[in-house]
């Protein structure tokens, strides 16, 4: 009987040991990922810090890096913080005056909550600690370093923990790794192979302290990427953090140059065409996520823009983790809560084409958008928060500049292309030049001696992917440094305009595929819908949001009007609005759900 209790308790043992998590990248990764994430599609990222009081950057800046300007004596933030400190004084000792203005005194956490309820988000991120190295909690790793001891003296990791599990959503943790105010290591300043003693005695203890004692659902780490995975011994601590909180915990991919493992997080991108791995785009309503006042309204997304950018990144098997930049006082700007409302009105109405579903082998269709703008200045832009016009995708466009390059002197000119993705120029009608960002080896530069006053005909051609948009075209004189070439204008802009997205999703005995409309249906013409997968006659069509009331022996409920459909072999789909109330289709906005739905669970 003993033999067999101990056999007993070898086996449990041994089933204890299996579950666990090991620190290498592949037990990792077999672990898998949580499903209610996939799901989830929506999360709302907050960044809340001192940063908030002087909320200021350039016009495309991050208002959470304002520390990092002082330490760059950038002279625009010396000026803003000089309202707030005497700027003679060193750095940190200036900073640490904003917790006399951070007070908070507006913010009530379940406010917050359901704000982020009804705009349909299913999980929030928080900032417990960004760079800057301020806790947002009681930490003891920074006994006087944290919102409870200064600032707002309230401990605002565990009050907005806990509204948010109140209100039916899952909480995440943002949490930087390096800091550039920390005396072990100073980010940025101190040399990055130096970095151990930190993440020994400050970094680790104070993660699993953090994690250990509100067990947040989702960790999404940062500023990682001057060291490796094993220097931050990120293996070690997502791991500890998997074990520690269990099957719903998820990390982010950002722990250190040599991470396999985490979902993927492309900022300010149109996303990427990856569904391996799960993947959320983080963005703002505008270029920062800390608030920054400094800001102009045009950066901001419209609610068509950000519900339509939103369903394009669903479509290509991904989410988007929405960020909120709250004033110091904890009130959200208001055209922040404008848009939430309207993206949780959009997603009342929609959500079912959203939450749970999986790309369609259509993820979206696209058309070709030609203009000519009429730009003029030198050859080089950075945009990668940004497109080059507003209407534009922020991915996937091609630019042509055409204009002429007056010589100041006699001499001889070195021109030099350098972009992000690819980029081809012509001298004279001559291809000179060739830069693709994935060869190993690019033409260093092209080499034509000109006579003062001779103009020189250039004509560059740049086509951007994905994630980033970065082109420069450079001229060296004689040998000097090379600088951005001024041209008359750019010629012409294409781009690929999305008119429509597809998802899909199969519950219980119904497979429904999604058409998600980017224009309006028009009740006097059908739309049709080419190179469509073949669809089955019986298949039924609805028009989400344009239900209607009706009584069934006395019994009220809610139906729809079937719309009319056909295909042809080809593959044209055409749809029939005609029968559609007006009234109802008046009322719906930004975007237009069709739902097909199929009673044969194998066809999708």
């Amino acid at each position: 009987m003993k033999k067999l209790a101990t056999l007993l308790i070898i086996l449990l043992a041994g089933l204890t040991t299996q579950a666990q998590v090991q620190p290498t990248w592949e037990s990792l990764n077999q672990r898998g990922y949580p499903q209610w994430f996939q799901d989830a599609k929506l999360g709302i990222f907050i960044h809340w810090g001192l940063y908030s009081v002087p909320a200021y950057a350039s016009k495309e800046g991050y208002g959470e890096w304002f520390y990092r300007g002082l330490m760059q004596k950038v002279p625009e933030r010396t000026r803003i913080m000089s309202y707030y400190a005497d700027t003679t004084k060193p750095v940190f000792d200036q900073y640490k005056e904003l917790t006399k203005f951070w007070h908070a005194e507006l913010w009530n956490p379940d406010d917050w909550a359901q704000m982020f309820k009804d705009a349909g988000a299913k999980y929030v991120v928080l900032v417990t600690k960004h760079h800057d190295g301020y806790c947002l909690w009681d930490s003891p790793f920074q006994p006087e370093w944290n919102s409870v001891m200064s600032g707002p003296r309230r401990n605002i990791v565990e009050e907005l923990t806990t509204s948010v599990r109140d209100h039916g959503l899952r909480m995440g943790f943002y949490y930087s790794l390096p800091e550039w105010t920390n005396p072990r290591h100073i980010w940025m300043q101190d040399p990055d192979n130096e970095i151990g003693d930190y993440v020994d005695n400050y970094m680790v203890p104070q993660f699993k302290e953090l994690v250990g004692r509100y067990k947040p659902d989702l960790l999404f780490s940062d500023g990682d990427w001057n060291n490796t995975a094993e220097q931050l011994r990120s293996q070690e601590l997502i791991s500890w953090y998997y074990n520690t909180v269990g099957a719903d915990a998820i990390v982010n991919n950002r722990w250190g140059n040599g991470t396999k493992h985490g979902f993927l997080t492309p900022e300010y991108s149109a996303g990427i065409a990856n569904t391996e791995v799960p993947w959320a785009e983080c963005r703002g309503f505008g270029r920062s996520f800390g608030l920054n006042r400094n800001e102009d309204l045009d950066n901001y997304m419209t609610d068509k823009e950000l519900i339509q950018h939103f369903v394009e990144l669903v479509a290509h098997g991904g989410g988007m983790t929405l960020n909120v930049g709250p004033y110091a006082d904890g009130t959200i700007p208001l055209i922040q809560q404008e848009r939430l409302r309207a993206l949780g009105k959009w997603l009342k109405i929609n959500g079912e084409a959203i939450y749970g579903t999986r790309p369609y082998e259509i993820p979206c269709q696209r058309t070709t958008t030609f203009a000519l703008p009429g730009y003029s200045g030198p050859l080089h832009f950075d945009w990668v928060r940004n497109a080059p016009l507003r209407e534009m995708p922020v991915d996937n466009f091609d630019i042509h500049w055409k204009g002429s390059f007056k010589a100041p002197k006699d001499g001889t000119y070195r021109f030099k292309a350098v972009a992000n993705d690819e980029m081809t120029v012509a001298g004279n009608g001559d291809t000179i030049l060739y830069y693709n960002s994935n060869w190993a080896e690019n033409t260093p530069w092209y080499e034509v001696h000109l006579a003062k006053g001779e103009n020189y005909q250039l004509d560059v051609w740049y086509h951007e992917k994905d994630l980033e948009a970065t082109a420069s075209l450079l001229v060296s004189v004689d040998g000097g440094d090379f600088e951005p070439v001024s041209s008359n204008w750019i010629s012409e802009i294409t781009w690929q305009t999305t008119t429509r997205c597809f998802t899909t999703k199969s519950e219980n005995l119904y497979n429904n595929l999604y058409i998600i409309e980017f224009e309006r249906p028009d009740p006097r013409k059908p739309l049709v819908i080419k190179n469509m997968p073949k669809l089955n006659p019986k298949d039924g069509m609805i028009l989400l949001g344009t239900d209607y009331e009706m009584s069934y022996h006395g019994e009220k409920g809610k139906a729809y009007t079937m719309l009319k459909w056909k295909q042809d072999k080809r593959g044209t789909l055409t749809i029939d609005f005609s029968d559609i109330d007006t009234k109802k289709l008046n009322e719906l906005e930004n975007a237009w759900v069709i739902r097909i739905t199929s009673f044969e669970p194998d066809k999708r």
